[in-house]
């Protein structure tokens, strides 16, 4: 496994990858939600390549770029045994030269949910996701269920801009307690680590209700507002109960439905959800 930092170096690497590629995109620190998606991709590529990079553009004024969790050599340790053919781990100014002034903006999806706490995340995203995709010129690309809205936003970009990629969205990994995977978890210590199961629960109980036959979207938002509220250490940010696809509140469940929700518990921001339907 190679680790390739440059442009041209990458490219030239490419060129010797014959048949499908797959890409995993990550920012790092790696679990095994982002090694899940490794192995996906190489159940069905003949090569897969790995990118990590921590990309600053997603990141508001407020945020935790400074302090968002590197640890490069774990990364790649964690990849290694998984048959990867090339990591490519480009510098801030490789991806955003001087006098970098291009993005690539997906309008209504990213308003809502993340877009309203969050007002320049998803143009950082889907403008590094486009960066990337043209580095790589992969045939599949590889995205956690547990970023879901980030999952539709890059479904409608690759559509809108015709990108030849299947984007293969794949299961959330949990803990044992059902709490879901992310890189941000490592920020949680002591009752607010025990607190964070409430996500889980919540979505759980709005699940039950669905089960039972409830089709109310209003009260399967209410049900998971009711959970969280429960939770002393727990504030509640947002629940949606939204249509899987073009992510616009609901009235009445009736397809493929994304329930969704984010959460403080101290300074640590947690999203998670549940797809019904």
């Amino acid at each position: 496994m190679k680790t390739i930092i440059g442009l041209d170096e990458l490219r030239a690497a490419r060129l010797f990858l014959k048949g499908t590629v797959g890409l995993v995109p990550t920012m790092g620190y790696l679990h095994e939600g982002h090694l899940s998606l490794i192995r996906r991709a190489k159940e069905e590529c003949d090569h897969v390549v790995v990118s990590i990079f921590v990309n600053p553009t997603q990141f508001g004024a407020n945020e935790d770029l400074s302090k968002y969790p590197r640890d490069l050599e774990r990364d790649l340790s964690l990849i290694k045994p998984l048959g990867v053919d090339f990591v490519w781990n480009p510098t801030p100014e490789i991806m955003y030269p001087t006098g970098y002034q291009t993005w690539v903006e997906v309008e209504a999806m990213t308003r809502p949910l993340e877009g309203t706490m969050r007002p320049t995340h998803f143009k950082g995203v889907t403008t590094v996701v486009a960066k990337l995709f043209n580095a790589v010129q992969p045939h599949k690309a590889y995205f956690g269920q547990k970023d879901a809205q980030q999952a539709a936003v890059i479904r409608q970009m690759v559509r809108d801009l015709n990108f030849p990629i299947d984007i293969v969205v794949c299961p959330i990994i949990r803990e044992a307690d059902g709490l879901a995977m992310s890189s941000r978890n490592k920020y949680l210590e002591g009752d607010d680590r025990k607190a964070a199961t409430v996500l889980f629960r919540a979505l759980s109980a709005a699940k039950s209700a669905y089960g039972g036959g409830e089709r109310d979207a209003e009260k399967l938002r209410a049900k998971m507002k009711e959970v969280i509220n429960a939770e002393p250490r727990a504030q509640m940010q947002y629940a949606s109960c939204a249509d899987y696809d073009t992510l616009e509140e609901l009235d009445v469940v009736k397809g493929k439905t994304l329930l969704s929700m984010a959460v403080l518990l101290g300074k640590t921001r947690l999203i998670d959800n549940f797809v019904l339907g």
